[in-house]
């Protein structure tokens, strides 16, 4: 019964917000975030445990206000995406700005795919969407959500413009062949990880459980790696952000995956670092903060399920 209740409320805030200007969907999603910032004690608790870990140099009230404009970012972005997917293709494109797109091109041109990576920052479910329409279509690792309806709902959406979507079991033989293929693939780096190939590495000073998949496959494929980033603009527009490769260690390092993947980290940090208020810091990243613990926790996002199986490919990839 919940899970009926609570697709037919987003489903009814889809059909909602299409019917709304652009500019009346961003200003009802930051009312919407406002909103469960005030009622959401426990996300609350826990965004600004992180922020005051991550800038001991903050004040108290500089992390209050931080994570209060944290929460409407991330209510203007639930809103605004589906508003985006509803537009016509031209209408995402027109929408927006792009930095770097000749980094993509070349890229592509070496012919052994792209891994994009990024992480829960800004607007990138937006930039995936208007990736596939300005380029080609990419594939996103993902995990399924809980809700079998909010799952289909939300993977109608990521592949409403010709992206793929690819789910632990079995991911990394799949994302072998779409690189192998010349394709683009996109995984998020920044949530914390419980699998045995889990590596730790330095976020905002301290140790955080990190996948190496990213790593592990661009070492092993050769493929380059691509940070990318989705930054709003005045008037409901959006800036896409392709940073330089990040460049790979040396072939002869003793612990090349965890270097590259504090590399890739780095870049995530320093956009996190300049623009505090778009990064998901009701997450807890970090398994030492105090607090209870993310998955105890509803909030105003679906959960998504645990990891179906390991993947027997091989040590040092996966999820």
């Amino acid at each position: 019964m919940r899970h009926q209740l609570e697709y037919l409320a987003v489903k009814s805030v889809a059909v909602f917000v299409r019917a709304l200007p652009l500019a009346v969907v961003r200003r009802v999603g930051e009312w919407l975030g406002l909103m469960f910032y005030l009622v959401d004690r426990v996300h609350r608790r826990i965004a600004l445990a992180n922020l005051e870990m991550a800038f001991p140099k903050k004040s108290t009230d500089e992390c209050r206000a931080v994570a209060r404009s944290m929460f409407q970012h991330f209510g203007r972005l639930l809103l605004e995406l589906l508003k985006y997917a509803s537009l016509p293709r031209e209408q995402q494109l027109s929408l927006v700005d792009w930095e770097g797109e000749e980094r993509v091109r070349l890229a592509l041109a070496q012919g052994k795919g792209i891994l994009f990576c990024t992480g829960h920052f800004g607007f990138w479910e937006q930039q995936a969407l208007a990736h596939a329409l300005k380029f080609e279509p990419m594939a996103v690792m993902a995990r399924p959500l809980d809700n079998p309806r909010l799952h289909d709902l939300l993977e109608g959406i990521r592949t409403s413009n010709g992206n793929d979507v690819v789910y632990r079991r079995g991911a990394v033989r799949k994302v072998l062949r779409l690189l192998a293929d010349g394709k683009g693939v996109g995984i998020l780096i920044d949530q914390h990880m419980t699998s045995a190939d889990a590596i730790y590495v330095d976020f905002f000073g301290r140790p955080a459980a990190t996948t190496s998949t990213l790593a592990a496959l661009a070492i092993r494929t050769g493929a380059p790696v691509i940070p990318l980033f989705a930054f709003p603009l005045r008037g409901g527009r959006y800036r896409m952000i392709y940073e330089h490769p990040v460049e790979p260690p040396h072939e002869d390092s003793e612990h090349a995956v965890r270097e590259f993947t504090q590399r890739c980290t780095d870049v995530l940090e320093m956009h996190v670092r300049r623009y505090p208020e778009l990064w998901l810091w009701m997450h807890r990243r970090w398994r030492d903060a105090p607090g209870p613990a993310l998955a105890e926790a509803r909030g105003m996002f679906p959960s998504a399920k645990s990891d179906l199986s390991e993947d027997p490919t091989g040590p040092g990839i996966g999820d």
